[in-house]
């Protein structure tokens, strides 16, 4: 159990490194005051990988630090919610849902990889410009920073935020898929459950 634990902080404190690197280190795409960035695709494979709570708070912490290097300061306590909010939409459909930890065919694993990602996804197109609202109406209090979430909220279809949520489910899924079997044989797959992941 001890042993299972490092091993979950270990992966955790890894996909916290590469959500800051695909948020601060490869080029984001500002459209439509959206930000494309890869950063929630390791929200998201940390999710897969070790369960929403850790997934969520690798992620959270990871883009985070993001914002508060990268001059965003004020966004990061936003940022830590959201993220984290992704992590446990992800973990409770891939793990608690589909239970993909344990042995399964390979379709079934991409699916429901698949599933996760674009439900966690999804959710944060809505949560995200939802708590920004609340933010800047109850918290700290910005007339045209809360109009601009709305519009946000209210453009939840435009294309950027389609593709930012796209790219980054599509990036997860292959990634996750490509490394589970090699983590399984060199027997370093976190789980939730401590099954042994397998494709039957």
């Amino acid at each position: 159990m001890k042993i299972d634990n490092v091993k979950r902080l270990t992966f955790a404190g890894l996909m916290a490194a590469l959500c800051y690197v695909g948020y601060a280190v490869f080029p984001a795409i500002n459209a439509s005051g959206t930000k494309v960035h890869i950063g929630n695709a390791f929200v998201v494979l940390g999710a897969l990988l070790l369960g929403g709570v850790y997934g969520g708070l690798a992620g959270a912490v990871g883009l985070s630090i993001a914002d508060l290097t990268l001059g965003y300061t004020a966004s990061a306590p936003r940022t830590f919610i959201t993220k984290l909010v992704i992590g446990l939409i992800v973990g409770l459909v891939a793990h608690r849902i589909a239970k993909i930890s344990g042995e399964h065919k390979r379709s079934y694993i991409i699916k429901w990889s698949a599933i996760a990602a674009v439900a966690g996804l999804a959710v944060n197109c809505i949560f995200e410009p939802a708590l920004k609202y609340f933010w800047f109406t109850i918290l700290t209090p910005n007339a045209e920073k809360a109009a601009s979430a709305v519009s946000a909220l209210l453009a939840i279809t435009t294309y950027a935020t389609i593709i930012n949520a796209v790219i980054n489910s599509v990036l997860a899924v292959i990634i996750y898929n490509a490394l589970r079997p090699a983590l399984n044989r060199a027997n370093l797959f976190p789980t939730l459950t401590g099954d042994v992941a397998k494709e039957a």
